[in-house]
């Protein structure tokens, strides 16, 4: 049975080039990380394998996610991250409910970003989508589009 069975994934093409879309990736995450009106504060991101990976979420009307912890499984710096929340820091296993991998590839004169998300199973895919997977990743890839084209123009 093959991973892409239980994945989710969205995608675009933005108009700037992949080392500002890797910055904007690296530096600004709290900036798009999560659909407005939430924002995303990070709290540890060590860009390794086995670095430790935790964001917390607030929502507009006092909802925190709590610590989403995880841990970098490969970092190609410029071209992709995969991290998975299977894993505390320091690889404590915890219950594990996806791996992400995000990629970044010359197309044209930008780039084409790629978040993705593996499931474990079927369930827990499906309660990915129950939670909003979609629109909730199509509005951060629109968010991270919109600042990578920002920083671009400016730079």
């Amino acid at each position: 049975m093959s991973a892409a069975i239980f994945e989710l994934s969205v995608t675009c093409h933005v108009a700037a080039p992949r080392e500002i879309a890797w910055k904007v990736w690296t530096d600004l995450k709290d900036q798009w990380f999560c659909p407005k009106p939430w924002r995303a504060e990070v709290i540890e991101e060590d860009l390794r394998s086995g670095g430790r990976s935790a964001v917390r979420m607030f929502g507009p009307d006092g909802e925190d996610t709590g610590p989403m912890e995880g841990v970098f499984l490969e970092v190609v710096p410029g071209e992709k991250v995969v991290t998975t929340d299977a894993y505390a820091s320091g690889w404590i296993p915890q219950t594990p409910f996806m791996t992400a991998i995000w990629s970044f590839a010359d197309e044209g004169e930008g780039t084409r970003f790629t978040a993705t998300a593996r499931h474990w199973d079927a369930e827990a895919m499906e309660r990915h989508k129950e939670m909003g997977f979609h629109p909730g990743w199509d509005q951060m890839a629109e968010q991270f589009k919109a600042l990578c084209e920002a920083s671009a123009a400016s730079a």
